[in-house]
């Protein structure tokens, strides 16, 4: 089996177990919910229900993304990460705006028994614990492989965690106002818990939807094309590089690159040249997919050299790349 398949393996093993999680967690929450009328558990049955789709989307996801490409898809099917990353946070959103609706009923409109047993605590113990174990996988499995989708279900683990803590609080304040009658109005905290939730899944899904929009909008990571021409000019026989063009599919980058070259390289040293540029590239960024142009310094026009030069406040190391004069 070699590296790509372990990948693979690795990725749709993640993926697989997070369905298992969400399916585990949105069942004993929901009986949980309905056993003890509380609206914060309520809600999270609900935001793992909707966690559950989106692991299942994901789990689509990572397997269709991991196609290789073909002829109606010459870049491959990476895009499928990132069209899965902002149905996540279209769900994400959905939940808030179900629970706080829910929440502003209980807090001034109607009156709901909340029974905070054990069995409440109970749930939302194992939920902490399970919700812990499946961010770390996730996450860890997301960044080592770059994956967006994985990223975003991970996300969903870490945010169930603090919705769970909320939860939690609010239950104790409901036990409090059992206890201490004359702290009645704890009671309500179980509703204002569940408006925790929403505004903390309000949140996240913020910061996923940017990073899915970004990434479906082509936006390449800041700062990496100053990264790859500030590396590429480093390499002796590059008189200059330029038009670097980055895009982002997936897990994967696909980046075009112009470099000038002397007109007198035999084109044996050009070839060798070009290799050696295009590892430099990937040392930048692992496993891109990358083209160098090159082109010869006689057609570069003066006032095309001086375009290409960069000001003094360049970031590589503050000194302006000088060039050779053409003969």
């Amino acid at each position: 089996m070699g590296p790509e398949s372990n990948v693979i393996r690795e990725k749709h093993s993640a993926a697989l177990t997070s369905v298992i999680a969400a399916i585990g967690l949105t069942v004993i929450k929901i009986a949980a919910g309905i056993l003890t009328g509380s609206l914060g558990i309520i809600s999270e049955a609900a935001h793992s229900g909707f966690d559950l789709a989106a692991a299942l989307v994901t789990l689509m996801a990572v397997r269709v993304s991991d196609r290789p490409p073909d002829i109606r898809h010459q870049f491959g099917h990476g895009k499928v990460e990132n069209l899965s990353a902002l149905f996540e946070t279209l769900l994400l959103l959905i939940t808030s705006i179900l629970i706080i609706y829910e929440a502003i009923q209980r807090l001034f409109i109607k009156e709901v028994q909340v029974d905070a047993s054990i069995w409440a605590f109970l749930v939302m113990g194992i939920s902490v614990v399970v919700n812990i174990t499946r961010a770390q996988v996730l996450s860890r499995t997301a960044k080592k492989h770059k994956s967006q989708a994985l990223q975003a279900d991970a996300i969903h683990f870490q945010t169930d965690i603090w919705s769970s803590l909320v939860v939690i609080l609010g239950l104790v304040g409901v036990r409090l106002a059992e206890i201490f009658p004359r702290y009645a109005f704890l009671a309500k905290a179980d509703a204002v818990a569940a408006l925790g939730v929403s505004l903390i899944v309000i949140w996240v899904g913020f910061r996923l939807g940017r990073a899915s929009v970004e990434a479906l909008m082509d936006t390449a990571p800041q700062g990496l094309n100053q990264k790859i021409i500030c590396a590429v000019e480093q390499i002796p026989g590059v008189i200059n590089c330029h038009h670097v063009r980055i895009f982002p599919s997936g897990a994967k980058l696909f980046i075009d690159a112009h470099v000038v070259l002397n007109d007198r390289l035999p084109l044996r040293e050009v070839h060798k040249l070009l290799d050696r540029i295009e590892r430099e590239i990937r040392t930048i960024a692992p496993n891109a997919d990358v083209t160098v142009h090159p082109e010869p310094l006689s057609h570069i026009r003066d006032a095309d050299l001086e375009q290409f030069e960069h000001p003094h406040s360049d970031p590589c190391q503050g000194e302006k790349v000088t060039q050779p004069e053409k003969k």
